[in-house]
């Protein structure tokens, strides 16, 4: 793919299509930033060679066509301006075009309240493009969704190019895809079996050994077990199966945390998979388990992380998460973490510049590994 580093930029307009949807509370507050950080090195690359700078980003997923004040990026371009030291100006209404005042970089507002943005409406494609001399695509966490604003913009920019986070992203995920140091141990969490299925199939196939955590870990117990009122996909056991007679290096769960209810006042108790009750949940791994992770963890060389193992959020049932952070982080090993719920789980320990890589994207992330390529990405690198 062409960088932004090839290009001579000097002077230009640039749109750059960062990813900064990051979560934000009930009372509007940036609860993580680490996507906006690491959005930072190319729109820093682009001041220093003078530009006038656009970025677009989505926030959520609002209804098309309708504003929506709580996912604008206003609270974006107040937290821009401080961290760059530089006048940032959301615009809101931008599609016919733009009007730079002296020094400042212009944000534009959620670009999927645009009718036809995630249906890839190729008119509203032509309208983002005619705003820049050069398209940058730096949002990696978007690149396997073909949007207008991250795919269709591509077709018609006078020029297109790859930001430095997703020259980046793509350089460490081939790291693990061609010439990975082995063991190699991959961990996945999350709700849905369906959803990571192929995913697996794929892990278990580059990896020594796959440890499962979550809704996803609850399926696969589901097959033999009663698990009370946890979170699983009784629609999904036929693919869980086909999981487990398959590939023999799964690691499930032999023990768990459960309770009956989810807060941090929680009543927990620690059980073998075999002895949940009907009115209990689990949400979290047991002692046995951990000790079974660490183990497998300590003689890896590579390690893969998408997904927490519990409902770490609350205190009673964060420890098999926190175990895993804290033997990866001991360990001398390359370490690639992706995932919105994973990156949270490393902003709550502190631990992020101890983990080797740390992906931007979730869907994006898994769908890398699985194909070796992504829309956006194959687009790019057809481009000269």
């Amino acid at each position: 793919m062409l960088s932004i580093l090839d290009l001579d930029i000097k002077n230009k307009i640039i749109l750059i299509r960062a990813d900064l949807n990051v979560p934000i509370d009930s009372n509007g507050n940036i609860t993580s930033d680490i996507r906006i950080k690491l959005s930072l090195p190319t729109i820093k690359y682009a001041l220093s060679k003078n530009c006038k700078i656009i970025i677009a980003s989505h926030l959520g997923n609002p209804i098309e066509g309708k504003y929506n004040d709580f996912l604008s990026l206003k609270k974006i371009s107040i937290y821009l301006t401080k961290i760059l030291n530089h006048k940032v100006i959301l615009k809101k209404h931008y599609l016919n075009g733009l009007y730079f005042q002296y020094n400042e970089i212009i944000l534009l507002e959620n670009v999927r309240f645009n009718i036809g943005e995630k249906s890839n409406n190729e008119i509203l494609a032509e309208k983002y493009a005619s705003l820049c001399d050069i398209f940058v695509m730096d949002a990696f966490a978007t690149a396997h969704r073909i949007h207008s604003s991250t795919y269709g913009i591509i077709k018609f920019a006078k020029k297109s190019c790859a930001g430095l986070l997703l020259i980046n992203e793509i350089q460490n995920l081939t790291k693990f895809l061609k010439n990975p140091l082995k063991p190699i141990i991959s961990i996945i969490g999350g709700s849905k079996i369906s959803t990571k299925f192929n995913i697996l199939k794929k892990l278990s196939t580059l990896s020594d050994k796959v440890i499962v955590g979550g809704g996803i870990a609850n399926t696969l117990i589901a097959l033999n077990n009663n698990i009370g009122n946890s979170l699983y996909e009784p629609n999904a056991i036929l693919l869980a199966q086909e999981i487990i007679q398959k590939y023999k290096n799964i690691i499930i769960p032999v023990d768990c945390v459960v309770s009956t209810t989810i807060s941090n006042n929680s009543l927990t108790q620690i059980k073998k998979i075999t002895n949940i009750l009907k009115n209990e949940k689990i949400l979290d791994i047991g002692n046995k388990t951990i000790n079974i992770i660490q183990d497998e963890l300590k003689k890896a060389k590579t390690i893969l992380w998408n997904g927490p193992v519990g409902v770490f959020e609350f205190k009673n049932f964060r420890k098999g998460t926190e175990s895993i952070i804290n033997t990866i982080i001991n360990s001398n090993v390359f370490s690639i973490v992706g995932g919105g719920d994973t990156l949270a789980a490393l902003e709550l320990f502190n631990v992020f510049n101890k983990i080797s890589y740390i992906s931007t994207g979730g869907g994006a992330f898994l769908k890398y590994i699985e194909k070796n390529k992504l829309p956006v990405t194959s687009l790019l690198e057809n481009i000269s």
